[in-house]
């Protein structure tokens, strides 16, 4: 039997209570890792845990932790209790996220805004805060965070989801060099359209604006011909295993981008702006202005 890919390692995943967080506890704990899974509901957890422990090997374990994310005294007792546990976090991924508000800016509820902004932005900030000096202790740690594709493109209606979404992704990309000397590794995924609760909110904000091909993606998983979860937990297990040390600061969209070659050119990639965000000038586009006299 081929060892684990993550054998031996303790990792925190939020929004495991149910779509893609769950997926990634499963197949964490499929790779060996020993998870903390965290949510606001603790029946959910527990259920999952239920479920997850009779597949556990020697050593391994998982642990329910219900919180709430975009708060920070539930965000240090999460730490508290996993730490409490195992002693240490090898492994951080924050996917606990809504769409928020799905209305023109002006027509949105502010405080639902904000509260978009705490769990998709601040809560994962807040954990890094809380986590990463007990990483830099042990001399190593991977950071993976859930972006979704409103980091990359503006979305009419979501302005609070893509705000915060790009923020995290600004995020990863700072934290990447504030620990490059740490052999800390902090990425963003783009896991694609995944038929989840998210994009059913999502979804509301109409086919004029996301288009016909939003539902029918949605539709044709549903129907089991695409199984797109696969790729994306793939992804994430990839990014929190040894095989992605060096590759860090990264977004990286799990259906469109080659990552499984990346430790192949980890030296190309290091240099350069690759699958970052960045400005685009006249002249990425073949376009030449002068700024006149």
């Amino acid at each position: 039997m081929s060892e684990k890919r993550l054998g031996g390692r303790v990792a925190l995943v939020t929004g495991a209570s149910q779509g893609f967080g769950e997926r990634i506890a499963r197949h964490f704990v499929q790779e060996g890792a020993s998870v903390a899974a965290v949510a606001r509901s603790a029946d959910k957890l527990t259920k999952l845990c239920a479920e997850l422990t009779p597949t556990l090997s020697e050593g391994q374990a998982v642990l329910a932790v219900p919180g709430d994310v975009s708060q920070e005294r539930d965000i240090e007792h999460i730490v508290e209790s996993v730490l409490g546990a195992w002693g240490r976090v090898d492994i951080l991924v924050n996917c606990a996220g809504t769409a928020g508000p799905r209305a023109p800016l002006e027509e949105s509820d502010w405080a639902q805004w904000r509260e978009a902004l705490e769990l998709n932005l601040f809560g994962p900030a807040y954990l890094c805060r809380c986590i990463i000096p007990h990483m830099k202790r042990a001399g190593r740690g991977k950071i993976i965070n859930i972006s979704g594709g409103g980091a990359t493109k503006a979305i009419r209606n979501l302005s609070s989801y893509g705000a915060s979404k790009t923020g995290l992704v600004r995020l990863t990309e700072t934290l990447a060099l504030e620990l490059a000397e740490n052999a800390i590794d902090v990425n963003a995924v783009a896991p694609g359209l995944l038929a989840t609760k998210m994009a059913d909110d999502v979804m509301e904000i109409g086919a004029d604006i996301l288009g016909t091909g939003y539902s029918k993606e949605i539709e044709r998983q549903r129907r089991g011909e695409h199984d797109a979860f696969a790729r994306a937990t793939a992804l994430c297990v990839f990014l929190a295993s040894s095989e992605s040390d060096g590759i860090t600061g990264r977004l990286l969209s799990a259906p469109w981008d080659p990552w499984a070659s990346l430790p192949q050119r980890r030296e190309e990639l290091s240099g350069s702006d690759i699958y970052t965000l960045r400005r685009i000038v006249p002249e990425d586009r073949g376009h030449k202005w002068d700024a006149g006299s």
